[in-house]
């Protein structure tokens, strides 16, 4: 391997192991994959990844050429769009349909695709899933349709964000705080009685960590400690700043408004959560820029990992029940990879918001900070770690079971 060579091999590297980091991939799997793709193309190399850096070491196998390179990222976005197809021209170079110059080129292409479906249905996502995890939790029609409406201002704030670097840094807080002004003064002037905290709950819940609690949890299961830390810590921050922005909203709402009791909600039919869950993936698909070919298998994948729990609680306790659902997910999405020789990722996402307790923690933080449950909630962080870790569990044995096909 001659020096120009090297050089063009190590830009290509160095390039698509950003991407995949700002398309959300964890580090484990960045890695590996990484690992993967530079031994198939001749250089010997060592990777450490993390949600803030990215290392690179590459050398040619008499190490004539080495190369270090260090830089500062940002916590990547999920986009499986980008993903799918990054991993596509990836597989395309393997198979020397395409040589690097072209490959290179692509991947500026893919990096500066817009989402697929527009920010009208993206805005549309919002409300359909914020309204589907309300229903999910037991609120009544008129708390889903709320909910549905103040998720669709948290989606214009996160447009906003994408301009505006100083509403990037108090996102989270400022979505929070604006859903509890909010929904206060829909309790006072529309309709009194809906329970507020569940609201303003469900309404941010897209920017509920719980999905980067579960990476985390799973990158330090499989010893990649640094990133792992960073990764939990930085969700851990993300839900005080969700806390505090509803806590602070709601306190001046009810100091301009009023304070509200709120009616315990009737119950809802058992169908309606089969089509929360639904409507959920369905919005998730979205929300992730899921290309259309994958939309089947995604939603699929929801109703798996939810069907596998009810199926399974009827047997075992809430957390061996999580257990259940996440391994018949993981051998699912493994399964995936072997059919269409795409990323387990693709599928796997919406079944794991399916099943990550992101809310739990939430409802947890407020039950400890004010000592007061807005939803019937007993033992709640003691069944979250179980959940957690159940979760993990299920997707570790779903390897073993059902070996992946691909590294993402």
């Amino acid at each position: 391997m001659n020096t120009a060579e090297f050089i063009q091999i190590r830009k290509f590297i160095v390039k698509l192991g950003i991407m995949l980091h700002k398309y959300g991939t964890p580090a484990f799997r960045l890695e590996a994959y990484l690992t993967e793709l530079a031994t198939y193309l001749g250089v010997r190399a060592s990777f450490i990844a993390t949600p803030t850096a990215l290392t690179f070491v590459i050398w040619s196998d008499r190490r004539e050429d080495e190369y270090n390179h260090s830089v500062r990222v940002q916590p990547g976005d999920y986009d499986m769009n980008a993903l799918s197809r990054t991993d596509e021209l990836a597989t395309r170079l393997l198979a020397g349909e395409v040589g690097l110059e072209e490959a290179d080129y692509q991947l500026d292409v893919i990096n500066q695709m817009p989402s697929p479906y527009g920010k009208v249905l993206t805005g549309l996502g919002f409300c359909g899933a914020t309204g589907a995890f309300a229903m999910l939790m037991g609120a009544s029609w008129q708390e889903i349709l709320w909910t549905a409406l103040i998720g669709l201002i948290v989606y214009f704030l996160v447009l906003w964000s994408q301009i505006s670097k100083r509403v990037t840094l108090m996102l989270e807080p400022a979505a929070s705080l604006i859903a509890g002004l909010v929904a206060c003064a829909i309790s006072f002037y529309f309709d009194h009685g809906i329970n507020i905290p569940l609201v303003v709950l469900s309404s941010v819940i897209i920017l509920v960590p719980g999905l980067a609690l579960t990476m985390g949890l799973a990158e330090l299961s499989s010893r990649n400690l640094v990133s792992g830390t960073a990764r939990i810590m930085d969700a851990v921050m993300q839900l005080f700043k969700l806390y505090f922005g509803a806590f602070l909203g709601i306190s001046i709402g009810f100091g301009l408004f009023g304070a509200n009791e709120s009616q315990v909600a009737y119950s809802l039919p058992e169908w309606t959560r089969w089509f929360a869950i639904f409507m959920l993936c369905l919005a998730l698909v979205v929300i992730f820029r899921t290309r259309v070919k994958h939309i089947p298998w995604a939603l699929l994948s929801g109703f798996i990992g939810y069907g596998a729990t009810v199926w399974s609680s009827a047997y075992f306790e809430q957390g061996l029940s999580t257990f259940v659902g996440a391994f018949a997910l993981g051998v699912y999405a493994n399964l995936f990879t072997r059919i269409a020789n795409a990323p387990a990722s693709l599928v796997s996402m919406q079944g794991l918001i399916v099943l990550v307790p992101g809310s739990k923690t939430y409802i947890g933080l407020n039950s400890f900070v004010s000592g007061q449950d807005f939803v019937q909630a007993e033992h709640i962080g003691q069944e979250t770690f179980l959940i957690f870790m159940s979760l993990i569990a299920g997707l570790i044995f779903a390897n073993v079971v059902m070996p992946t096909k691909k590294a993402l």
